[in-house]
């Protein structure tokens, strides 16, 4: 009789890694998951190179939720949250007698600048700066430390659609009243996006930039990041940064025109940065969120055949807004 399949994943209790658990199990995998509840199989605190040894697959989606407020705090625990428990998991690996086949770490198309004039894939994306850039920076130089017989794809995730936390911030925005275009715009220079880490870059205090409501946003549905995750399992030749994002970006304008539809709500006010700092301040969330352009392509997932389940925006919105319970849609 065939080996079990074993696969060990990391961050199994957040919204991607619970459905990520049971699509192994369903796939006839043997699952054990690290984590900081007494529900995980193994905590960060263990030695896990006997966990990892002899796994077919290790993945990593362990870190603090960045659906927050930057404050000093936070910054360092969205920091060290990723690159600490991918050191550890590198450690585990490097020391394994039979290391996994491949490391799917997350990562996040944040990375990349904020660009309204060409697209970034993962050949020829422009890395930006600033907080959220040096954190995806160190995130992936850590997981890209060194020599591995592992092979290691770092999945650099587009905002991610379904029953999880960005997609309620963003209809709540869209009920709230604030689902027009949102215009950046000036607003007090603050701290909270300067550079973290051992090289941080960008400016001390925070920019803008005037997008018009024309800034790019690109997006996932979380079946895609599953069957993308599937697609990378089944296709050796891919390793290194893949970009988890849906080959049809939109405008802001178009984002909040869908989440408005949605959302049922009537009318979106055109809203600038002085009217959204307070209403993020509210849903503790960071303004970049909507205002940053983020426009990244899929090359990779396209180059090697994969099938998107949800190209396009709308029908990617009604299927999350179906199951979503009333009360959240």
């Amino acid at each position: 009789m065939a080996s079990v399949r074993r696969a060990v994943v990391a961050g199994a209790n957040g919204f991607i890694g619970r459905l990520l658990v049971a699509r192994l199990r369903e796939a006839g995998y043997q699952v054990a998951t690290i984590g900081r509840t007494s529900q995980a199989d193994a905590s960060w605190d263990e030695d896990l190179g006997p966990l990892v040894d002899g796994a077919a697959l290790l993945v990593n989606l362990a870190g603090k939720n960045v659906g927050c407020r930057y404050h000093e705090a936070a910054r360092n625990e969205i920091l060290s949250s990723r690159v600490e428990t991918t050191r550890v998991l590198h450690q585990a690996v490097s020391r394994a007698a039979n290391p996994p086949q491949l490391w799917l770490n997350a990562s996040t198309a944040t990375i990349y600048r904020h660009s309204m004039d060409a697209p970034n894939t993962e050949e020829d994306g422009r890395i930006g700066e600033g907080f959220s850039v040096d954190v995806a920076r160190s995130w992936e130089r850590e997981f890209f430390n060194g020599d591995l017989p592992t092979r290691r794809v770092a999945l650099r995730m587009a905002i991610v659609l379904g029953d999880g936390p960005a997609t309620t911030k963003l209809l709540n925005v869209a009920r709230w009243g604030l689902g027009g275009a949102q215009h950046d715009s000036w607003w007090p220079a603050h701290r909270r996006y300067r550079g973290i880490g051992t090289d941080p870059s960008g400016p001390e205090r925070s920019t803008w930039y005037r997008s018009g409501g024309n800034q790019l946003f690109s997006w996932i549905h979380v079946e895609d990041v599953l069957g993308a995750i599937w697609h990378i399992i089944e296709h050796p030749q891919i390793s290194g940064p893949v970009n988890l994002a849906a080959p049809n970006p939109v405008t802001n304008r178009a984002l909040m025109a869908s989440l408005r539809r949605v959302a049922g709500a009537k009318f979106g006010l055109p809203s600038y940065r002085w009217m959204l700092e307070p209403a993020m301040f509210v849903l503790r969330v960071e303004p970049e969120m909507l205002l940053k352009s983020r426009w990244a392509l899929p090359a990779v997932l396209e180059r090697t055949g994969y099938t998107f389940r949800y190209p396009d925006l709308d029908p990617a919105l009604d299927d999350v807004a179906a199951t979503l319970s009333p009360t959240r849609r």
